[in-house]
């Protein structure tokens, strides 16, 4: 069997083998097209002789080393913030959200909205990073003179200070999509310029956290699809973590933090938030995260529990009551099913119980007796008028001791008070 080729072993080597391709091809184009020395060849490589490896996880299920992971939301829920702690987290070999704890590594940040020495320091240092391993991306010098960083041209430049720095086990993008030069909302455009970036991460053994931002007006889609410009971006993520705000005076973390992808293991679940304002010294303050308790639920649900707040109560019961009746338009249904339905649709659970007490959903058990198969709560119209609990105010429709995150709330099912239709 023939051997493999050996793999380069740097990026040099790379452009090296890249130029002498290149000259292959431009001397091919001078000869006959029939000349059998100069026709191009395939290397394959037998599946068998691959090894299996694992995920080189940083924060095992949420950041592997040399993937890409974007963290997205709306203005004003911290996503800056958010990505400071990690780097802190990371720097200072602190804990992770989960409570287990980080490796310690470098962190390299590139920030294209954010000044250092205002802002993300004073973030940095008000979540206990360790400043000495924390590195700004900055200018580039070269015979055209001093420039921004560009990905597509400088990352040889940027491979060689991350070997001499050594261990660089994390990189920030803030926004990512500054990363793109073209235009971020085209596929090959996005997708050529952050590959350079991917693959410096897989070599060095570091992960990539790209910030990015929320479209605007899509609220209920599913938050991979919310990402803003290409599609590009979430589809090249192998996790894609998404940060929501709650209404403020709400029981219970005003803010969340969900894995709505993972290609490369469990999405799902979460972790609430608070921000704080902190003294840092010399009269100075900044903002640094207060991690709050696990949340259970997919993204979808999480994302809809917390934006219902944030907009319009009525017009989202409404839409409730416009799903339920297109659900149960056919006769009973399982409660269970009238759950999974609703995330599938973006339909906030919450807005769906209170849609069920304002149309007087029927709730009843079915089976578990003689042999009639599992028990199961079942949901159904009313066909009497005089069962509807239509409220004229709706604020009446909510529970005022129900938080978007509180015990009492949806994302706990076991709670006794709803066991009648879970």
């Amino acid at each position: 069997m023939n051997a493999l080729p050996e793999l380069p072993r740097s990026i040099r080597e790379v452009d090296e083998r890249a130029e002498r391709d290149l000259r292959r091809m431009e001397q091919a184009a001078d000869r006959e097209p029939h000349d059998d020395a100069w026709r191009p060849t395939v290397t394959l490589r037998r599946a068998a002789d691959i090894p299996c490896v694992p995920i080189r996880w940083l924060w095992p299920g949420w950041l592997a080393r040399g993937k890409l992971h974007l963290l997205a939301g709306a203005p004003g829920v911290g996503k800056s913030t958010l990505g400071m702690a990690l780097a802190a987290a990371v720097s200072s070999g602190g804990r992770w959200p989960s409570g287990s704890s980080a490796p310690t590594g470098s962190v390299l940040i590139w920030s294209g909205e954010d000044d250092p020495g205002d802002t993300l320091i004073p973030r940095l240092r008000a979540a206990g990073a360790n400043l000495d391993r924390v590195f700004f991306v900055g200018d580039v010098a070269d015979a055209e003179g001093v420039r921004y960083f560009d990905p597509a041209r400088d990352v040889q430049a940027l491979s060689i200070e991350a070997d001499r720095i050594g261990n660089v086990s994390l990189i920030v993008a803030d926004p990512v999509v500054s990363a793109v030069a073209g235009d971020s909302h085209k596929n090959t455009e996005v997708r050529r310029a952050l590959q350079p970036l991917v693959e410096l991460a897989d070599r060095i053994g570091a992960a990539i956290l790209g910030i990015t931002h929320f479209s605007k007006g899509s609220q209920g889609r599913d938050p991979t699809e919310r990402v803003v410009g290409s599609i590009a971006f979430g589809a090249l993520a192998r996790v894609v973590l998404v940060a929501a705000k709650s209404a403020e005076g709400e029981d219970g973390p005003p803010r969340m933090l969900a894995r709505a992808k993972s290609n490369i293991g469990p999405d799902g679940g979460g972790f609430g938030y608070d921000l704080e304002q902190v003294d840092i010294g010399q009269g100075m303050q900044a903002s640094m995260v207060r991690w709050g308790a696990t949340l259970d639920g997919s993204a979808r649900e999480l994302l809809g529990a917390a934006e219902e707040v944030m907009g319009d109560v009525a017009d989202a019961i409404t839409s409730a009551e416009q799903f339920l009746r297109q659900i149960l338009a056919d006769g009973p249904v399982p409660a269970k099913q009238v759950k999974s339905d609703a995330g599938n649709a973006g339909v906030a659970w919450a807005s769906v119980r209170r849609a069920k007490t304002r149309l007087g959903v029927i709730t009843r058990k079915d089976g578990g007796h003689f042999g009639e198969g599992p028990q199961q709560w079942l949901w159904e119209l009313s066909d009497d008028p005089e069962t509807l609990k239509v409220l004229k105010n709706p604020e009446g429709a909510q529970q005022k001791n129900v938080s978007t995150f509180s015990k009492v709330e949806h994302l706990q099912a076991e709670q006794a008070e709803w066991e009648d239709d879970e």
